[in-house]
């Protein structure tokens, strides 16, 4: 047999490589990953050289990481959001987004191969994240990364663009001519949502921050107010089709559902699952969220004729596929602020709790 060089792998030794007909099949027994091994601040974060890869299950690809996002969702999970569901299984690696080369595919894989740019995103109950050398997801949590993007601009985009792919896309159903309200377009789901709900021809009205009214303008926006010095209320007129609630606190919920048409969708990404298996453990805090939800919809189904949501990312190929057609079309970028080194992602998390960053910072792995 002759002798393979894969360069694109030699930052990390090859335990073992197989050869099947057309195609080459290479596994990783261990690599650099960050772990988080209890909840904490950004100190309990660990950068470890040797933390065992899994083997690939059939539908699985193995991806080189070239740059990983730092999502909320990783702040959040760091400092103990989702306990009663992730304590048992501590440690884990933070991480949801990634960009880089595929180094193996499972046997069942069809769409992908070997050497070939990818992005993606994993669920967000996903015990072995992103923050490593290589990541593992699944066939349909990727796709051909766009060409005009480098891997940190490709690597900030695809957990909040599928998160506000599904609300819009998956839920509500926007069509061309629809009204929709963003409310918190600053941030990188809000953001996705306007570029999304604009591509498919509805109007957009959003409210932010006074740093972020330009951007969203620029966007797309029609309309977007500062909630820091405008009663939002007084200010916006006109009723919506869908409103998309990346706050989720309950005076943004109330204003939010009384600008609704009847017949409109209110979505959240402030959903109550988590914090009431948190605050009461599973057994009791699952099906109290599922009475929660339930109470919700049936309450406004009544009181305003409009249907109530809360939204979480889930994967969805042809969404992803969606998304990277939009991207290199120049539709739907999210702006990176600011990279670290993944050697610094202490520093990085620390830069992100103290609000000393408010924009997307990305982790680049070299």
């Amino acid at each position: 047999m002759a002798v393979l060089k894969l360069q694109s792998l030699k930052p990390r030794p090859i335990s073992e490589l197989s050869m099947k007909v057309g195609s080459i099949r290479c596994y990783v027994s261990s690599c650099r990953a960050v772990l988080l091994p209890r909840f904490g601040g950004p100190e309990v974060l660990q950068l470890r050289p040797d933390v065992p890869v899994p083997d690939l299950k059939p539908n699985e690809v193995l991806v080189r990481a070239r740059a990983v996002s730092i999502n909320p969702l990783d702040t959040r999970m760091r400092s103990g959001y989702g306990r009663s569901i992730f304590e048992p299984l501590l440690p884990l690696i933070l991480g949801r987004d990634v960009s880089g080369e595929v180094a193996a595919v499972g046997a069942s894989v069809k769409s992908l191969t070997v050497g070939q740019e990818v992005f993606g995103a994993l669920h967000p109950t996903a015990l072995r994240g992103t923050y490593t050398d290589y990541a593992i997801l699944t066939e349909d949590e990727l796709s051909p990364k766009p060409a005009s993007l480098t891997h940190v601009e490709a690597s900030a985009i695809p957990f909040a663009a599928l998160t506000a792919w599904r609300a819009l896309k998956s839920t509500a159903r926007i069509t061309e001519g629809q009204r929709l309200l963003v409310i918190g377009g600053g941030g990188a789901v809000g953001f996705s949502a306007i570029q999304i709900a604009v591509a498919a021809g509805c109007h957009v009205t959003t409210t932010c921050g006074n740093q972020s009214i330009n951007r969203l303008i620029a966007a797309g926006a029609e309309q977007a107010v500062d909630y820091t010095s405008e009663d939002i209320e007084s200010v916006i007129k006109e009723k919506f089709d869908a409103v998309l609630d990346t706050i989720g606190v309950p005076e943004t919920e109330r204003i939010g559902i009384n600008l609704l048409n009847r017949g409109g969708h209110y979505m959240t990404l402030q959903g109550e699952a988590a914090a009431l298996s948190d605050r009461y453990g599973l057994p009791i805090g699952l099906p109290a969220a599922t009475a929660v939800l339930f109470k919700k919809r049936i309450q406004y189904k009544f009181s305003h004729g409009i249907e109530y949501s809360w939204i979480y990312m889930r994967a969805d190929s042809e969404g992803l596929h969606e998304i990277r057609r939009l991207s290199e079309a120049g539709k739907l970028s999210i702006p990176v602020e600011k990279t670290f080194s993944i050697t610094h992602v202490r520093e990085a998390h620390e830069a992100k709790d103290k609000k000393q960053i408010l924009g997307k910072v990305v982790l680049e792995l070299d």
